[in-house]
């Protein structure tokens, strides 16, 4: 069956999550739903990243294999396939298909992905700001944002991120992470991270522990010594979900897609930190 790829763009705040679950309101439910009402039969959606209840994303991505009829709307009519996709999905308009086109065989959105970024915004302010309550954490005094600096570029590269994740049966907790850095303008702060992959709550929490030495409830140290840990920690705390969107996805050329998928689904080892 032909596959397809769609960009999408959401408001998490009106969704619980990603992830179809029954009676609830999820991005996959929805665009699932929207699907298969146009392909007149069931369609399943895989994502780059599930993201929890509350979330947003600017840049996700998702593949869905579709019968050969949707192929001629995809190539001669794809921004209206796009906009009707997203008004079966969100007629209410928090859920966006940016793009949608044909995609090779061998594309898959979460295992040929090489890089995921996000973004984390707070306002460091005694008094909230009502215009970024959806889309900004609140902490209630200024951060000592060069220390918060130091605590993420000493993060940055292939560590076992155990102390910072939310463990799950069977999967690892070893993450290459490529970009860990704090810009601020005015009371804003705006972490920026990538890498090649998050694993659950591990964005949250590497956020909350910055936010904890910028506030000198934690030290530098103790903060870095947390890579030592092989269970999570309760010293990294977890910030609020609408603080945190998902802004790209990386991947590889066409024809590096297969390769790049195989790899990803080999169970990464703690043998892997030694090289």
């Amino acid at each position: 069956m032909p596959r397809l790829r769609l960009d999408l763009a959401y408001d998490g705040g009106g969704f619980a999550g990603w992830a179809a679950q029954p009676g609830l309101r999820t991005c996959q439910g929805e665009l699932e739903r929207a699907l298969s009402t146009i392909a007149r039969e069931p369609v399943r959606l895989t994502v780059a990243g599930r993201t929890d209840a509350g979330v947003h994303a600017s840049g996700q991505v998702a593949h869905a294999d579709v019968p050969d009829a949707l192929v001629a709307d995809v190539l001669e009519r794809a921004p209206r396939l796009a906009h009707r996709i997203s008004r079966l999905a969100a007629p209410e308009g928090d859920l966006v298909v940016r793009d949608v086109r044909l995609a090779p065989a061998e594309f898959d959105a979460r295992f040929s992905a090489v890089s995921r970024s996000y973004r984390y915004r707070i306002v460091a302010s005694p008094a909230a700001d009502p215009l970024e309550r959806r889309t900004a954490a609140h902490v209630p005094q200024p951060l000592d944002l060069a220390a918060m600096q130091r605590v993420a570029e000493a993060l940055v590269g292939l560590r076992d991120f155990a102390a910072f994740c939310k463990p799950r049966e069977g999967a690892t907790t070893i993450r290459e992470l490529h970009e860990f850095s704090w810009h601020q303008e005015g009371a804003l702060l705006t972490a920026s991270l990538t890498a090649d992959a998050f694993c659950h709550s591990m964005v949250r929490a590497l956020v909350a522990a910055c936010v904890r030495v910028g506030e000198g409830r934690l030290g530098l140290a103790r903060a870095v010594a947390l890579l030592d840990e092989r269970a999570r920690s309760p010293l990294t705390g977890l910030m609020p979900a609408h603080g945190l969107t998902l802004v790209a996805v990386g991947y590889p050329p066409d024809d590096l897609l297969a390769e790049q998928a195989e790899r990803a689904r080999a169970r990464r080892r703690a043998s892997d930190l030694e090289e």
